[in-house]
């Protein structure tokens, strides 16, 4: 018994490995497929026949010929199925509907005044309502669901403390599987950011990254060697609340002079303002003054590019990144920040460890931590190459 079960173990880790390597590669041939993960010709026929049975790989057509018969070429099948990604944020709520591949179908946006976990979950339960009407036709349909939280998320997924939404010790995974299932995954919202950057913007190429969300507060997704670096009880990257300044100003954490405090968005509306008094300018607005040459505008985004520089100068320091990508609200305002942020990281960080190190602005913008948290349940799914359409299993 032992012997087949490890049979089929590995059986299955094999069609895993093909999968991964049609995903990769595509499009490529069965002979591409052999020659690049050392399994047989008829051992990566028969799994390739599985995929595409299971609607995951689809045959195109004949590629270019070596000498004999044109290969037959295949590719990852992107709509077999759908997940929808939501990042949970302070002001509002947005909500991607991905194909297998991540790219959006479609997106909605809801504006949030009341943070209740009640009020937030039925906003979330619409969205996703909302998001699968007139979804494409394909064999799996909504695949899974993936949540960004701006707070702190444990290994099993429950919301321990969101500060910003007033939230403690909240289940949204209990309150959201009986309607839609058991591939829900829940992280916080820095996190999911990371692995947005890294499978589809910024960081495709880096293996070494720190993915910064500045909006209100600040936090960071670490990923080490190509995985997220999680600590020990899944609460890394807290970086937001590292001390900058030995006497500054409270932050809600209860300590003084937490970097958040000194740039993040939250601290340059505070500062904001106090500058224009006759008016509450959002982020929008104090962009808009800096690109018309508004003075203070242009000083304020100076001294916010300041202050990010000298946590960036210590986050090189201590993690010695490949790439440090800057994502969420801030990033809006990414060239108005850029010259007196490097110029203080210059300054300030050993010359050796920034040597290696490039700093960037999302690529994905405002969307890092949906496309993100919509990959966390496409992995799950595709980490099971054995799953069949209902049509299948049904017949």
């Amino acid at each position: 018994m032992k012997k087949t079960g490890d049979q089929q173990l590995i059986k299955k880790m094999n069609k895993t490995i093909v999968l991964d390597t049609i995903r990769q590669r595509q499009p490529l041939s069965r002979a591409d497929i052999s020659a690049a993960i050392g399994l047989n010709k008829a051992t990566v026929s028969s799994l390739v026949s599985e995929l595409i049975e299971s609607r995951l790989v689809t045959e195109i057509g004949p590629g270019a010929s070596s000498g004999g018969r044109k290969p037959t070429l295949l590719l990852f099948e992107r709509s077999a199925g759908y997940a929808v990604g939501i990042d949970i944020r302070v002001n509002d709520l947005l909500a991607v509907l991905v194909d297998l591949e991540g790219n959006v179908l479609k997106e909605k946006t809801t504006k949030l005044s009341d943070f209740s976990p009640d009020t937030v979950l039925n906003h979330i339960r619409q969205s996703i309502h909302q998001l699968s009407k007139s979804l494409p036709e394909s064999p799996y349909g909504i695949v899974g669901i993936g949540i960004g939280v701006p707070g702190l998320v444990d290994e099993k997924s429950q919301v321990i403390s969101a500060p910003n939404l007033g939230w403690n010790q909240i289940d949204l995974l209990g309150a959201l599987a009986p309607e839609f299932g058991a591939n829900i995954h829940i992280d916080n919202e820095a996190n999911a950011g990371a692995i947005g950057e890294k499978l589809y913007g910024a960081g495709r190429e880096a293996q070494n990254l720190i993915y910064l969300s500045i909006g209100i507060g600040i936090g960071s997704g670490i990923i080490v060697d190509g995985a997220l670096y999680r600590g020990t009880s899944n609460f890394s990257g807290e970086v937001g609340h590292m001390t900058v300044a030995e006497n500054g100003p409270l932050c809600r954490c209860g300590n003084r002079g937490c970097w958040e405090t000194l740039a993040s968005e939250k601290a340059m509306l505070d500062r904001a303002a106090k500058l224009w008094s006759d008016l509450v300018p959002g982020l929008e607005d104090i962009i808009a003054f800096a690109r018309k040459g508004d003075a203070e505008a242009i000083r304020l985004m100076n001294d916010t590019g300041n202050q990010l520089g000298v946590g960036l100068a210590n986050l090189v320091n201590i993690l010695n990144p490949e790439l440090i990508v800057i994502g969420n609200r801030l990033s809006l305002a990414g060239e108005l920040l850029q010259d007196e942020m490097l110029r203080t990281i210059e300054n300030r960080s050993l010359s050796y460890h920034r040597k290696k190190t490039t700093v960037a602005f999302a690529t994905l913008g405002t969307s890092s931590t949906a496309l993100g948290a919509a990959s966390m349940p496409i992995t799950m799914f595709l980490s099971d190459p054995d799953v069949l359409p209902a049509s299948k299993v049904n017949s």
